[in-house]
Parts: C-alpha cells; sequence; structure tokens
C-alpha cells in the first residue's frame, strides 16, 4: 500500500474514531487485525496473510520489529561455510539493467538442504509464472538464489510458539502473537541479498510446510529493492500469498478485502486514494469523470464477472470501491483483475526494457558492422509479440520491421556523414488502456554509423 494511502486512510481513522488503532485483537474478525494506526509501535509495517481456511487473502497490518528477535545465528562448521552465500543464476533472460531481478534467499536449510531450496525455489517460481501478467512476461525476469545455510533445519514457531530454531535469518511464526504472521531479521535478509548482482524483488522461503507468510512491501532504503515477501516453501498456499504480496509491491495495488461490523471501519470518508484498484467513485462517477479504471468498467474480468465498482475495500465496509468481487487482492486463488493486471504490468515495466543491444553502441559502426539486438519474448495466449521497427535519422526504415540486426552496408548511406541508426520495440499489449502507460512500453537503442 503506499504511503499517501496509508497516510490518508489513517487520518480518516482518526477523524472517525480516535479509539479505532487501539481495536485489541479480539475486536475483530476471527483471524483478523486491523492495519496499525496512529499510535504504531515503531519497526516495519507487515501485512498477516489471510486465515489458513478463511476466504481473504489478508487479514490487515501490524508493525514488528525490523531485526526480528534479534538472535545472532549460530556458528556454522568449515564445511557450511564455504556453502553459505553461494549466488546463483536459476533463471537468465538477460542482463540485470534490462530485467526485473527477483533474489530467493532461503531459511532453516541446512548446507545439506540446499538442493532441496533450489527445487523449492524452482517450484514456487513456477506457481508465480502461472499467474497473469507474470505468464506473457516471464522472460523479462531473472531469477537469483543465494543459498543461506542455518545451522538447524527448519524455522521457529513451527509447529509450536515455543519451538526455536537457530537459523541464518531468524524465521519465526508467532510473529506479533499471530500464528500464521512469518517475519524475518531484516538486516540479516538484506545482507544475504546483497551479495546478488541486482535485487528488484526479495522472496524468502522458509523450510517449512505451515502455513503462513507476510508483506514488508516498503521499498528497501539501502539495497532498493520493492519489497520482500515470507512465505512457507512446503505449503500449497505460500505461492499465493507470495503473489499477493508482489500485487502491493510492484503493482502498488491496495487490499481489496474489509472488516465488517469493526468499529471504525463501518464508512471511508477520507480523499481520493493514490491506489488504483480503490475509489471513492461508484460506476457513474467514474464513468462521467473519466477515473481510475473507468477504461475497464463493463468488461468481463479474468477473476470471474464484469468490472464495476463493488462496495468494500481498503479495509473499509463503505465508502471505497473496488473493480471486482473476488481478485487476488482479496481472496487467494484467484487471478488479478483487468485494472490489476495493468497495474502490475506498468510496476514490470518500471524495471525491465524490452529491447538490449547486443553490438556496443559507444562506439560508430562502419561498413562491414551489424548492429544486432536483443529483443524480449512474450508468452501470450493470443501469441502477440513486440513490435519491432528501425528509424535512420528518425526517418522508419519499412524495409526492416521485424528484424532484431541490420547491417551498415544495408542502408544506402550516400555520405561521409555520421548518422543515428535506431531499433524501437514495443509492446501493444490489449491489457493496457491508459494511454501514458501504453507509451511507456517502448524500449529504443541507437547506433551511430557512418560510411
Amino acid at each position: 500500500m503506499q504511503r499517501t494511502f496509508r497516510t490518508a486512510l489513517r487520518a480518516a481513522l482518526a477523524a472517525a474514531c480516535a479509539s479505532a488503532a487501539l481495536l485489541s485483537a479480539s475486536a475483530v474478525p476471527a483471524g483478523a487485525a486491523p492495519p496499525a494506526g496512529p499510535t504504531a509501535r515503531p519497526g516495519v509495517e507487515v501485512e498477516i496473510p489471510g486465515p489458513e481456511h478463511g476466504g481473504e487473502a489478508g487479514s490487515g497490518r501490524t508493525r514488528v520489529p525490523a531485526a526480528g528477535r534479534g538472535k545472532p545465528a549460530g556458528r556454522l562448521s568449515e564445511s557450511a561455510r564455504a556453502a553459505d552465500g553461494q549466488v546463483t543464476k536459476t533463471v537468465d533472460n538477460g542482463p540485470t539493467s534490462d530485467r526485473l531481478d527477483v533474489v530467493f534467499v532461503g531459511d532453516g536449510y541446512t548446507a545439506a538442504e540446499l538442493d532441496r531450496f533450489h527445487a523449492d525455489v524452482r517450484a514456487k517460481w513456477a506457481e508465480v509464472t502461472a499467474v497473469e501478467p507474470y505468464t506473457t512476461y516471464r522472460d523479462l525476469f531473472n531469477v537469483w538464489t543465494v543459498d543461506a545455510v542455518s545451522a538447524q533445519s527448519g524455522v521457529s514457531g513451527d509447529p509450536g510458539p515455543d519451538t526455536v530454531r537457530d537459523t541464518a535469518l531468524g524465521s519465526y511464526f508467532w510473529c506479533d502473537s499471530i500464528e500464521r504472521l512469518l517475519c524475518v531479521d531484516q538486516p540479516k535478509v538484506d545482507a544475504y541479498v546483497a551479495k546478488a548482482p541486482a535485487a528488484d524483488l526479495v522472496i524468502v522461503l522458509a523450510n517449512s510446510a505451515k502455513y503462513g507468510g507476510a508483506g514488508y512491501n516498503e521499498p528497501s532504503p539501502t539495497l532498493g529493492y520493492e519489497g520482500i515477501s515470507t512465505a512457507s516453501a512446503g505449503h500449497p498456499k505460500s505461492g499465493q500469498v507470495a503473489i499477493h504480496e508482489t500485487g502491493h509491491s510492484l503493482g502498488k495495488l491496495a487490499d481489496e478485502y474489509f472488516y465488517p461490523g469493526v468499529p471504525g471501519y463501518e464508512k471511508y470518508t477520507g480523499p481520493e486514494p493514490a491506489d488504483p484498484n480503490t475509489s471513492t467513485l461508484d460506476a457513474g462517477a467514474m464513468a462521467a469523470q473519466w477515473a481510475k479504471w473507468y477504461r475497464w468498467l463493463g468488461e468481463s474480468s479474468p477473476d470471474g464477472g464484469t468490472v464495476g465498482a463493488y462496495e468494500g475495500g481498503g479495509y473499509y465496509v463503505t465508502g471505497l470501491y473496488r473493480p471486482t468481487d473476488n481478485s487476488i487482492m482479496r481472496v487467494l486463488g484467484k487471478p488479478f483483475n483487468l485494472p490489476g493486471v495493468e497495474a502490475m504490468i506498468a510496476g514490470f515495466q518500471r524495471h525491465t526494457r524490452l529491447v538490449t543491444p547486443l553490438t556496443p553502441t559507444d562506439r560508430t559502426l562502419r561498413l562491414g558492422r551489424t548492429a544486432k539486438a536483443a529483443v524480449a519474448h512474450l508468452a501470450s495466449a493470443d501469441g502477440r509479440q513486440p513490435t519491432v521497427r528501425w528509424y535512420l535519422d528518425g526517418r522508419e526504415l519499412g524495409r526492416f520491421a521485424g528484424r532484431t540486426q541490420v547491417r551498415v552496408a544495408d542502408l544506402w548511406l550516400l555520405d561521409l556523414r555520421t548518422h543515428k541508426l535506431s531499433v524501437t520495440v514495443e509492446d501493444r499489449t490489449p491489457a493496457v488502456r491508459d494511454p501514458e502507460l501504453a507509451r511507456s512500453l517502448s524500449s529504443t537503442v541507437t547506433w551511430d554509423v557512418r560510411l
């Protein structure tokens, strides 16, 4: 959830009910906890996953110590130390500068269990990329693993709150006395993430089959990644928890669930939220004002039903609307709705480029040389691929459309001046209707060329 929305939400809570922030866990629906209020404890804000057998993807937010329980990791044997911190590029789709780099770090895996960690990463990444728009854009991602070797197998809090294990990242269930909330020592996580060449998104996999996870969705102030999702590697719902959390960190999407019967959450009275998937406007006002997801109104959405304005979202029962009844931002196991898909593509775009030069651009290309580029592949169901267009001094060279390389000799240069040869690759996806975002789904590479 973006800072602007969270600030507005808290201000509205204070005005509506000054005591709302002090609600105890027993004052909310079973398994739920309201978002942190204006008297919140210091620390980092995390999202709590919804109950294992419940319908909601999350159950509010709380603040926890950034360093978790702050316990030092135990000593490792010499052979374990040799394996600790090793980095592997599990999925290689191009240079880090042009790709969204996801870093997986495991916790509770001993040196003898690292092969299982890598298998767990492959399985979870396959689960993530089975959900749109990850499926279509999976070749825009690199996946890195960093081996964090633990002295003991498993993590604290599994099976019970009294279980304590000595692990590299200090992962523990029962965080903030909530069984399914799986917290970590963030400085320890960062120490391992920093070993990877780049990190845009971090996923911590706990060596556990217990249901749980957490969303650390604030950007890292030191390493710059978008957020951390924690998940138990052996639970069938853990991948869905991670995907939901990336909706916050990458898509900047708000939660679409709400709290019936909780004082202070009956009605939202604050300003229009910044989040792309909540609004104070109903469908009629949205269409009239050309606001929020008005371009999608009436369209069939992959999560079921049609896009409209469904009351309830951002934790409030009334006063805020969401685009569809049950997207993954409300219910695990559901897809992103159409506005959510568009927001996720916007998040991907911030970290990726569709074209990568294979021929260096820092030197002039003469006769006999060839300008070569790698174009990102899309795995869209309709077979759509990016359009590739070439230009010489801004004039399109239609005969080269779709090609990934052009010889300088084929440009028919007639003088000794230096010219600009460029290739522009554009993603014309129907999943994006915002013209400004659509214009940004384009990448260009330029070379100097001459006879």
